[in-house]
């Protein structure tokens, strides 16, 4: 058996609840599939609404070969396909009732509420409470789509139930496009292009809505890792190789393929270090997993040969045209706001060049002046700033001569020789360990921050004349304290509460300002 679609309608007097099951028949029979329509009066004075039940055959006249459909009178509690309602009160009603079932029904509400007369005749705030209206309508709702309507219908001078019209077409339900639903309109003739305009505010609202739903699905979806060498998957435990997949992949756009192979020679390491310390496997290579992680990602750090590479992608453009709402016919100029300092030039210099180019600028802030910049506006969308974003990303071969190549893979093994010999020692001390990879994170001085963490931490805890199973314990309260508070304070009192030193304080130039002739000698008193 087919079982047709149901559809339960209600709505407030005067909200045109009549005119939309009439438009709901009226769409089905013009394009060949059965229904029928039954009506539930209510009272006045908002204590109920009118209910429309409309029951659409999902088969058409063709499909049916001559045959009738049985239809129903009345709507059966959990066998409705669509609630659709006009106020957020009456749908929790209509769930109330056992209308709506998690499993089959899909609710079209308003958000919006008409005070019923028990709530108006309260001495202090009787509204119902709407936060509980949300949760039976999220619990009881296979899906639902929730906004103001009545908003829309009076910006289009219209009433609810053309809104209501343009949402139900776009939930795409019934077996029939948008434009049936607009003709619908159409032969009605009177109101009808205020009615079209609820219509597409309606439809619009929903559209919107759900394209957003499925974008955020899309971004939640597992992500098909890429294809891994047949030598990496040979040498590699299988639960790691989703996830060098992509590692391999992301080290061969940003550098090379050899740089591909000096990763995957660093974490054998920490391979073979944890298979020393669990033969068996037991732990699933939880500390391997962390490291392959969290070294991809600082194997592939941040710098202005990356950032250039970035800001060319043809899907970067896109998503500015998504943002922004362009048109396929209209032309979006992007402007990029640069601002390079000293360290990220000198980060592509060669080593004694930089030091020089480093310490002139340190000494320009021990005299009080700010560190040097260029402020940059390079217009990207044009031919001349691409080009000039193409050549700086072609800067990649120079990347591995440059002084802060040189610095990121010191301090990569200095971190890698801290987990191999916590592995070794003590399997749950090397996990924390490799968990302090997650401080490395953002650019800039964020990124040098969080370095300098990670680097104390090991220094001061991973090696100090403690036992593994404390120093494991306290490495993990320094990593949290250090993810917690971006100022460093709370990683300041983790480590000196666990015996270890706390982080050495960076020197400040003190600035000082001649005090204008006008300005008194004690505060600053602003000029009238």
């Amino acid at each position: 058996m087919t079982r047709p679609i149901t559809i339960l309608v209600a709505a407030l007097g005067g909200e045109g609840g009549g005119v939309l099951a009439d438009w709901l028949i009226e769409a089905a029979l013009h394009e060949g599939f059965p229904a029928q329509k039954t009506s539930i009066p209510g009272v006045s004075q908002r204590t109920g609404a009118t209910t429309y039940y409309v029951e659409i055959c999902s088969l058409s006249d063709a499909q049916l070969g001559g045959r009738t459909p049985v239809f129903c009178l009345n709507p059966v509690p959990g066998a409705i396909d669509l609630l659709a309602s006009s106020e957020l009160l009456e749908t929790a009603r209509q769930i109330g009732m056992g209308m709506a079932t998690a499993e089959r029904t899909t609710v079209l509400s308003s958000n919006a509420r008409a005070l019923t007369v028990a709530e108006k005749m309260q001495l202090g705030d009787g509204r119902f409470p709407q936060e509980q209206l949300l949760a039976a309508l999220q619990r009881h709702s296979r899906a639902h789509e929730l906004f103001d309507m009545g908003a829309l219908a009076r910006e289009a001078g219209t009433v609810i139930s053309a809104v209501l019209f343009g949402a139900i077409a776009a939930l795409g339900l019934l077996p029939f496009p948008r434009s049936a639903f607009e003709e619908t309109i159409r032969r009605a003739g009177k109101g009808a292009q205020a009615s079209l305009k609820g219509f597409a505010l309606g439809f619009d609202a929903v559209a919107q809505r759900q394209g957003q739903r499925a974008a955020v699905e899309r971004l939640l979806a597992p992500v098909a890792a890429p294809a891994l060498p047949a030598d990496w998957a040979a040498r590699f435990p299988a639960p790691l190789h989703a996830l060098l997949g992509l590692a391999h992949a992301r080290l061969v756009e940003y550098q090379e393929e050899a740089y591909a192979a000096q990763y995957a020679e660093r974490l054998a390491r920490i391979i073979e270090a944890e298979r020393a310390a669990d033969p068996a496997g037991a732990a699933g290579f939880a500390a391997s997993l962390e490291a392959a992680r969290w070294l991809a990602l600082w194997m592939a750090f941040d710098d202005i040969v990356r950032v250039a590479e970035l800001k060319l992608r043809a899907a970067r453009h896109a998503r500015v045209r998504r943002e922004v709402g362009a048109r396929e016919d209209e032309i979006v100029k992007i402007v990029d706001h640069f601002k390079p300092g000293v360290p990220e030039i000198a980060g592509l210099l060669p080593d004694a060049l930089a030091r020089r180019l480093l310490e002139r600028d340190a000494r320009r802030r021990a005299r009080g002046l700010p560190a040097w910049a260029m402020p940059l506006k390079l217009r990207s969308s044009t031919v001349g700033g691409a080009l000039l974003l193409r050549l700086l990303a072609s800067a990649k071969r120079l990347r591995r001569h440059g002084h802060r190549f040189a610095l990121e893979q010191t301090a990569i093994e200095s971190w890698l020789a801290a987990l191999e010999g916590g592995l070794r020692e003590h399997a749950p001390l090397g996990l924390e360990i490799a968990r302090c990879g997650r401080l490395i994170k953002g650019y800039g001085a964020t990124n040098e921050r969080g370095k300098r963490n990670l680097l104390h931490v090991v220094e001061q805890l991973a090696r100090a004349p403690r036992p593994a199973a404390e120093r494991a314990e306290a490495i993990r309260a320094a990593r949290e304290a250090a993810l917690a508070d971006e100022a460093g304070t709370a990683l300041d009192r983790a480590l000196v509460a666990h015996g270890a030193q706390a982080r050495p304080l960076a020197a400040q130039p003190l600035r000082f300002y001649r005090r204008r002739p006008d300005m008194p000698a004690r505060g600053i008193t602003p000029r009238p």
